[in-house]
């Protein structure tokens, strides 16, 4: 269980990372900071593209990020993005799902004023995970 010191600490985390986002098409910019259980913290941004449908989330940046470090077990995930908060997308969630289905979720406003949180399995119920796939 995290403190609200240490979600607050994540939460910086993210909102730095928003600052490096790639987004000229939509000019909504998204940071995301994705804490591993052994406590290296793995950032991303959202990189937009001409393609639209090849445009990549913060999240999934940064969890693509963290597994290519070898880190497969995480704790929390900040996401910053707007004047308001929001939660990880639909696509973001079910990636996710894959390493975490408990993961702690904390959605802040793009300067980290405010936010809230959620378990990833209140975000994305009956997710798909691994243990389907099993005989």
């Amino acid at each position: 269980m995290l403190t609200r010191e240490m979600e607050r600490e994540l939460v910086r985390w993210a909102v730095d990372a928003r600052k490096r986002a790639y987004a000229p098409y939509s000019g909504f910019a998204v940071g995301a900071a994705l804490l591993a259980h052994d406590g290296r913290i793995f950032t991303g941004c959202n990189v937009e593209n001409a393609s639209y449908g090849l445009t990549v989330c913060a999240e999934r940046v940064a969890l693509f990020k963290a597994v290519s470090e070898g880190a497969q077990e995480f704790v929390a995930l900040a996401v910053a993005c707007g004047q308001d908060v929001c939660a990880p997308c639909g696509a973001c969630r079910q990636v996710l799902y894959e390493f975490s289905p408990h993961l702690l979720v904390i959605m802040a406003d793009g300067e980290g004023k405010t936010w809230r949180t959620a378990h990833l399995s209140e975000l994305l119920p009956h997710g798909f995970g691994p243990d389907h796939l099993r005989g």
